[in-house]
């Protein structure tokens, strides 16, 4: 079967302050959503993750080893996947994720708003400072949903990262930055799930007390990730075993495109009972 899907991507959410988020909190309670944790690949950054998760490749294979970084991937993203198969693809993130996909580099006034059917992101709102709201970022993914009936959508805040680089894990900035950001997603979390979207909400990577990351330490590598939509909710009721390098397979299977992305056994049993029943 086949589903739109978005994606929330709220860089530098530590799991150790994922769980202050009290709506997100609030539906997994109420049994309308999953919560589990992954550990993020090495080197914890954040142009190795965006790779890791969006092609299913671990930096160390991926050649996207640190953030310096600046080419185009080389490999299969779900944007290239779900463009393949017809579908639309949208993304509000930060540019480097149009730097790994579209073109490279990143020219601000040739890439800040994207809309070209033979780009892998084919309808973009991109942005360079760190400090970009993201009330501001959440409504153009908002406008790129709503303006192009996106199939997969990807929304990408720093918010949440800018504040950790400033003050540190635990600092009260930091935790009321994750704070605001559960408060922006309760307000259209409802309504994607009444349009039918399956929704993942997820992190790239955590946040340490030295106001960094890209280590090893449990609070860097450990991550978020929230299920909501009726497709993973009836899948995995008891919450997935999953890898942050089996995302990518995840959304080729809930878009119903064709992959050769690397799935774990349980998500490979899942998505066999979905053609099946």
């Amino acid at each position: 079967m086949q589903h739109k899907v978005i994606v929330v991507l709220v860089d530098g959410l530590s799991a150790e302050v994922a769980h202050t988020m009290g709506y997100l909190a609030g539906m997994v309670e109420a049994e309308r959503g999953l919560y589990t944790t992954l550990t993020c690949a090495l080197p914890s950054l954040s142009r190795p993750l965006y790779e890791c998760i969006l092609t299913g490749v671990p930096p160390v294979a991926s050649g996207i080893s640190h953030n310096g970084v600046s080419r185009l991937s080389r490999h299969e993203s779900i944007f290239h996947l779900a463009r393949a198969a017809g579908k639309t693809t949208a993304a509000a993130a930060y540019h480097w994720v149009s730097e790994l996909y579209n073109q490279s580099p990143w020219q601000p006034l040739r890439d800040r708003f994207t809309h070209d059917e033979q780009l892998p992101i084919q309808h973009g709102c991109f942005y360079w400072d760190d400090g970009y709201p993201d009330s501001h970022l959440l409504l153009d993914g908002e406008w790129l949903r709503t303006q192009y009936d996106s199939d997969f959508l990807l929304i990408h805040p720093m918010g949440v990262d800018d504040a950790g680089h400033k003050f540190g894990l635990d600092s009260p900035q930091y935790r009321n930055q994750a704070r605001r950001m559960d408060s922006l997603l309760a307000d259209l979390l409802p309504q994607w799930l009444g349009e039918g979207y399956q929704v993942l909400i997820t992190s790239d990577h955590g946040m340490n007390e030295d106001r960094s990351h890209g280590g090893t330490l449990p609070e860097e590598r450990q991550v978020p990730l929230w299920l909501f939509g009726e497709a993973l909710v009836t899948q995995w009721p008891a919450g997935p075993a999953l890898q942050q390098t089996q995302l990518c397979a995840l959304m080729a299977d809930l878009l119903g495109v064709p992959h050769d992305k690397p799935s774990g056994p349980q998500l490979l049993k899942a998505s066999h009972q979905r053609e099946v029943h």
